[in-house]
């Protein structure tokens, strides 16, 4: 893939060099690719690899079904052209398929769950290629498509973004003249309202979920069934409040994308790579956002991907971010479950003289300046700078569970920190024990507390430009199982509770100034009899650091090898008042970015006390510091903080739990 540099347009795409020709290539490359994978009446494309934890019949179907996706975008937006017979080779698929007497049947929506999910692909492509595919099938085919498609109605969904999935395939059903059950999708949009948070954004589901569902889900499917139900007054009256929504949204999502490519390495299914993109191409067909910023943020995920060996030198996408890593996958995943990144080429929908392939690409936010952004609705205060290029979110609002609940931490929602430049750690035992960007308590044998279910108190705009925020959690042990299915969740069981932690952050530009503070929590008796602990030693973990090799430097940094401008050399944790140990660990095989991981910490030599507040300064950039931020109290409940450009911050500290405020 590396021959799309051929097509760079730099006059065009001064960021990326990419043009929709580039776009076109990828998909053309990844739809050819996958052809020698196919069953031989191409209903079923197996990719190579272990089953997934759902079985062959589904992986089989996903293959199908998530390919079906970028064909679909490839010649909706060619106005029919097909110069490679894509509807014709999977018109043949659709026929097999969905005959229930052929060898290579789908697995039903009424035999399993997942082919609820891979039938709303089916229905969204037919729908935008209509003219071309569906118009032309022969009735039995049609007949057998509509019949497929019917457990759909009445059947229940989760109440997360899978309820699209029912509105889309019932949407499509109506469409063709096939039976389908207005009250499911009048109650199914009804629940998605619920979904509806600050500033454009969307909760996957009632709980504290943030991820790029929120974007490649949420944010995608209630446009295109707009779209779909055009003319239908609940489709036309909820149209401008899904724009909306959408239009705010991409304001904060642009900000969350680094100068290199990179989206954010947080929350589940990061192995759909390139579908990050999505939400930009959804703004670009609902005529939301500036056409050249959209097309710059996702031209430079694409080519992220691209240009670290995403697709692979067979031309397939594998379990993995950049090569194949398939410990970042979740149970649900199987070998054809990356194909969900077709959704990314969803710009391929839009003509070659649509604006967003037209205008000049502008550059994104981390690229004019550096930034602070309150994203409000995940409780995420959002740095960028422009020096290095990365984007770094510490995270007061998302914990994929809801306030009280005493969960394990998940690496992907719980920590206190995710980058465009780093990941959290994925494998080892560090991925189930918090290590990198924690604040946790050490029991009797060392394992960290979690934080899940903390209490968001504070998301502040300082009138510096400082961001300013605070939770609060009661530290908890939990003796989870090693079963049961992987989601990216949290895991419950045995809770054993601890004292009380309050965490301020303050964050400017690379550094993140935390004040820690432990108060006695009363418990009852944990697992197996285990007392409840008042205190422990306190740890600081920092921002987790690929790296090459385990070697760290005397000065807690390192150098990665990296493409583009943007490369991170330095991770550090400086101890401030109350922490009299320090050092860096290196992780093997932690993360998907490379071989080693080097995380930096701060802690106690002994148990920490309550009441008092504890320092540490947190960095991450693209070249170590020249000095910290300096912290000085004013009295029990204002904290100064010195930053290194000379700018002066007052932060009123939280009172303790019990504690007038």
């Amino acid at each position: 893939m590396r021959s799309l540099r051929e097509f760079d347009d730099l006059r065009l795409s001064p960021h990326t060099g990419w043009t929709r020709q580039h776009w076109a290539a990828l998909a053309d490359h990844l739809l050819l690719s996958a052809r020698p994978h196919a069953s031989p009446s191409h209903a079923r494309i197996t990719f190579p690899g272990p089953p997934g934890g759902y079985g062959t019949d589904v992986d089989g179907l996903e293959g199908f079904a998530r390919t079906f996706l970028a064909a679909g975008f490839r010649v909706a937006g060619e106005g029919g052209r097909d110069p490679l017979g894509l509807m014709d080779w999977y018109a043949r698929g659709l026929a097999a398929g969905t005959d229930p007497r052929s060898p290579e049947r789908w697995v039903r929506l009424d035999e399993h769950g997942q082919a609820k999910v891979e039938a709303a692909s089916i229905a969204l492509v037919l729908h935008l290629t209509r003219p071309w595919l569906w118009d032309r099938l022969p009735p039995l085919v049609q007949e057998q498509v509509v019949d497929y498609l019917t457990p759909a109605i009445g059947s229940d969904y989760p109440p997360i973004n899978w309820v699209w999935f029912q509105i889309v395939v019932e949407q499509f059903l109506a469409s063709v003249g096939g039976p389908y059950a207005r009250g499911d999708i009048e109650r199914g949009l009804a629940l998605t309202d619920g979904f509806a948070r600050q500033d454009g954004w969307y909760a996957d589901g009632a709980e504290r979920a943030y991820d790029h569902y929120a974007g490649w889900a949420l944010q995608f499917y209630p446009l295109l069934w707009a779209e779909m139900a055009a003319g239908d007054p609940a489709a036309d009256s909820r149209l401008p409040g899904y724009r909306d929504r959408l239009e705010r949204y991409l304001h904060d999502a642009v900000h969350l994308v680094g100068a290199d490519g990179s989206p954010l390495v947080q929350g589940r299914s990061l192995i759909y790579r390139f579908a990050a993109a999505t939400p930009f191409w959804v703004g670009a067909r609902a005529g939301a956002g500036s056409p050249g910023l959209l097309r710059r943020a996702a031209s430079g995920i694409a080519r992220h991907f691209v240009d670290r060996g995403a697709p692979d030198e067979d031309g397939l996408l594998t379990l993995g971010w950049h090569g194949a890593w398939p410990a970042m996958a979740q149970s649900y995943s199987g070998p054809g479950s990356p194909y969900w990144a077709a959704k990314g080429l969803y710009g391929l929908s839009l003509p070659a003289d649509h604006p967003v392939w037209t205008a000049v690409e502008e550059p994104l936010p981390v690229e004019r300046d550096d930034f602070h952004l309150l994203a409000r609705a995940p409780g995420w205060l959002v740095s960028g700078t422009r020096a290095d290029g990365i984007v770094r979110v510490v995270n007061h609002g998302t914990d994929h569970s809801r306030p009280g609940s005493h969960l394990t931490d998940s690496p992907l929602y719980a920590r206190l920190g995710y980058s465009t430049a780093t990941s959290p750690l994925l494998a080892g035992p560090h991925a189930a024990d918090p290590f990198d960007q924690s604040v946790a308590v050490l029991d009797e044998d060392g394992r960290p507390s979690h934080r899940t279910g903390f209490e968001t108190l504070l998301l502040d705009r300082l009138p510096s430009g400082t961001l300013a925020g605070a939770s609060r959690w009661q530290a908890h042990w939990v003796a989870s199982g090693a079963g049961g299915p992987d989601h990216g969740y949290g895991r419950s069981g045995a809770v054993r509770l601890g004292p009380w932690i309050d965490l301020v952050s303050a964050v400017r530009g690379a550094w993140e100034v935390r004040l820690i503070r432990l108060s006695p929590g009363s418990a009852p008796e944990g697992p197996d009899g285990a007392a409840p602990l008042d205190a422990g030693r306190l740890r600081v973990g920092g921002w987790p650091l690929p790296s090459a090799t385990a070697t760290v430097a005397a000065t807690v940094a390192a150098t990665v090898a990296a493409t583009d401008s943007t490369a991170v050399a330095c991770s550090r944790v400086v101890a401030g008042a109350g922490f009299d140990r320090s050092g860096t660990t290196p992780v093997a095989d932690g993360s998907p970015l490379a071989p080693w991981t080097l995380v930096p910490w701060c802690a106690t030599g002994g148990p920490a006390r309550t009441g008092t507040w504890y320092t540490a300064s947190v960095h991450l950039g693209g070249q170590a510091p020249a000095e910290p931020p300096a912290v000085s109290w004013d009295g029990p409940a204002l904290a100064r903080v010195t930053w290194p450009d000379g700018t002066l911050d007052t932060l009123a500290v939280p009172a303790a739990p019990g504690e007038p405020g």
